[in-house]
């Protein structure tokens, strides 16, 4: 299994397959890995919210939105990011996600070089 982490909302669950996934919303003319539109109202929502990224054995986020988003309640703002960990709670514009992270594979992989 070569998923990385997931993203597990109420409605939906989404896979990191990747060492790297862009978050928003998709278009017909604008494409993300993670569409917060299938979880629920996202219409505040940039196109390109921001990226996960998988490096040196850790996960961070990168808010490139006008909103904020809030992990374990502490905002990232836009052109900031942030580590996250296992079970952390990310929330944007009141869809909240729960992050975990696939260990099993993530250990054997700490010093990987993206």
């Amino acid at each position: 299994n070569e998923t990385y982490a997931a993203l597990r909302g109420r409605l939906v669950r989404y896979l990191m397959r990747s060492k790297e996934i862009t978050l928003g919303r998709t278009t017909p003319t604008h494409q993300v890995d993670v569409d917060f539109s299938l979880e629920g109202p996202a219409w505040k929502i940039s196109l390109k919210q921001g990226i996960i990224k998988y490096h040196g054995g850790e996960f961070f986020l990168w808010n490139f939105g006008k909103r904020p988003i809030y992990i374990d309640g502490h905002p990232v703002i836009q052109g900031c990011h942030s580590k996250l960990h296992h079970h952390c709670v990310m929330e944007i514009c009141s869809l909240k996600f729960i992050f975990i992270i696939n260990k099993t594979l993530t250990e054997g992989k700490n010093n990987d070089k993206v």
